[in-house]
């Protein structure tokens, strides 16, 4: 999957600074960054049905933990250990934090107790992304708008390991005509299956800048000749919404 994706943005003209990172590879890394973050991590026992339950109750807009191992006596750790391997959360302690995103201006959300190694010992995303970024010299994170509750505790927890964060900038994601995530199950929607129907990557490319107001329809454009165009002020600030049975037209 990491070998079609790469191949997919070497199709669309995206190229690479160096060797990209491999997460398997940086587990001492991240060991590291647990030891460091010892003071502000507690276990969790909690099962994500029990925690979906539990979220279930009005928290805000965004699904929080609702803290429920964040207070545990030792005894407490102690029995639950017996029955479950324990997840490694961050204590966040009510901690609130202020990010700037260059569409959304500043926001300043509650920083969540988010898990920071899985219960199976893996080093969770919230963690691997922080310090990959950190590691990689990432000083400009432009992602989907759906993870911009993250960025603050993202942008708390590089603070906390000692570096600065990134500028962020949330950009509306393609959607499907329904308005959800687009996902296989909406169509032909990845590279080689736009490919099977015989659409190349450089009409790709331009139904994309199209969707971006960089390209006029139809017009078969480039890299190079996007980034001359490319003014981030003038990003759409609605959906793209994706009809593949329309001939992957753009629409709001």
């Amino acid at each position: 999957m990491a070998d079609q994706q790469r191949a997919d943005l070497a199709a669309l003209g995206i190229t690479f600074d160096g060797e990209p990172v491999v997460q398997s590879q940086r587990l001492a890394a991240y060991q590291q960054a647990l030891l460091k973050l010892a003071e502000r991590t507690y276990e969790c026992f909690c099962s994500r049905r029990e925690i979906a339950e539990a979220a279930s109750a009005p928290h805000g807009s965004v699904a929080r933990y609702p803290g429920t191992c964040r207070n545990l006596t030792e005894a407490e750790r102690i029995d639950r250990r017996l029955r479950r391997q324990p997840a490694l959360r961050l204590r966040a302690d009510g901690a609130v934090q202020t990010v700037h995103d260059l569409l959304r201006g500043d926001v300043r959300t509650e920083v969540d107790d988010v898990v920071l190694r899985r219960n199976d010992g893996v080093p969770a995303y919230n963690l691997a992304v922080v310090l990959d970024d950190a590691f990689s010299g990432v000083d400009q994170v432009v992602r989907g708008d759906d993870l911009l509750p993250a960025a603050a505790t993202q942008a708390f927890l590089t603070e906390l390991l000692g570096y600065p964060p990134p500028i962020y900038a949330h950009v509306p994601l393609a959607v499907n005509a329904a308005g959800g995530r687009l996902a296989k199950r909406d169509g032909g929607v990845t590279l080689p299956d736009l490919a099977a129907l015989g659409i190349e990557s450089s009409a790709v490319l331009g139904l994309i800048a199209e969707s971006l107001d960089l390209a006029s329809p139809g017009e078969r454009v480039s890299p190079d000749r996007l980034l001359e165009r490319f003014d981030p002020a003038l990003l759409p600030r609605e959906p793209w919404v994706v009809v593949p049975s329309r001939g992957l037209r753009s629409g709001t």
